[in-house]
């Protein structure tokens, strides 16, 4: 009998039913939080190291730095852990306590910078991730904003997944946009197998690709604050901006109703679905991807 690795655990995530509404179809929720690392950033993350060991660009026994709102550097620290790596992980003070002492728990070193609205202000994670970086000149840094390796993993499992999942029947697709790795990766295989499912992007209301005016906001996972590759790479239909209030409040519905505790991403994937009803006909097959788990947001998003 053969046993899998935590790692070769990663992806095949279950594709639940969530409303069978007769007026809009079915709406199917693809729960990336049951990942062993708790999200979808254990695809990418694990990608991405592989690719760049194969590629001699990360040794035995060397350091991984990384910018992340928490999601990908929980799944790097996971990595880490496995591997013999040592994980130094920046990021935005936004991130929740619950993602911080995860990352700890996996043994990544954690540095917390400030929250700012753009990703090259000198104060932010980013910044600071490629400072670190340029003096550790033997580490290695995935870049996962600019790493075409992101929306790849997502080409090679996710898509494919989600495809055989709905029989082919899959006609809308709702994801979150933050570094674009997630839409880039699925909706490029979709839209091979189908050029007529329709794709929305769900970003968030503060971000540089939104907001004329880019803010802060508190939701963790998506956000466009820097438009890269693969962002251009990813055939995207419509685009839906969420603010953190809406989010935050069907991340808590979604829980009550549903039985599905997600994210905060996952509920602003969740909003978009609704702003989209009435765009959805009887026969659609929506298929919702939601990042990872309100158990990273328990104190943030779901306490009195």
């Amino acid at each position: 009998m053969k046993f899998k690795t935590v790692l070769e655990s990663v992806g095949n995530t279950p594709l639940v039913l969530l409303t069978p509404s007769p007026s809009r179809g079915k709406v199917l929720a693809k729960l990336e939080y049951l990942n062993p690392g708790g999200s979808v950033k254990d695809r990418t993350a694990l990608y991405m190291i592989e690719t760049a060991e194969r590629e001699g660009k990360l040794k035995p026994g060397g350091t991984i730095i990384e910018a992340s709102s928490g999601n990908q550097g929980i799944a790097l620290a996971l990595i880490g852990a496995v591997k013999g790596y040592h994980v130094i992980i920046t990021v935005p003070g936004k991130t929740s306590p619950e993602k911080i002492a995860t990352l700890r728990a996996y043994g990544a070193e954690v540095i917390v910078c400030p929250t700012v609205a753009t990703l090259d202000d000198p104060e932010g994670y980013h910044v600071k991730a490629e400072h670190l970086l340029a003096t550790n000149p033997d580490a290695y840094m995935p870049d996962q904003y600019h790493n075409k390796n992101n929306g790849q993993a997502h080409y090679a499992s996710t898509g494919p997944e989600i495809w055989e999942q709905t029989d082919g029947t899959v006609t809308h697709l709702f994801v979150g946009m933050g570094t674009c790795g997630t839409i880039s990766g699925i909706a490029r295989y979709i839209k091979q197998k189908n050029p007529a499912v329709q794709v929305i992007g769900v970003d968030a209301a503060g971000s540089t690709l939104s907001s004329k005016v880019p803010f802060a906001y508190t939701i963790e996972g998506i956000g466009v604050d820097a438009v890269n590759e693969n962002y251009e790479n990813a055939p995207i239909d419509k685009i839906i901006a969420v603010n953190d209030a809406d989010a935050a409040a069907m991340t808590r519905t979604l829980g009550k109703k549903y039985g599905v505790l997600g994210g905060m991403s996952s509920g602003a994937v969740m909003c978009a679905v609704e702003q989209y009803k009435n765009e959805l006909g009887p026969d659609s097959i929506s298929v919702a991807v939601f990042g990872d788990s309100g158990r990273a947001y328990l104190n943030k998003v779901f306490a009195e």
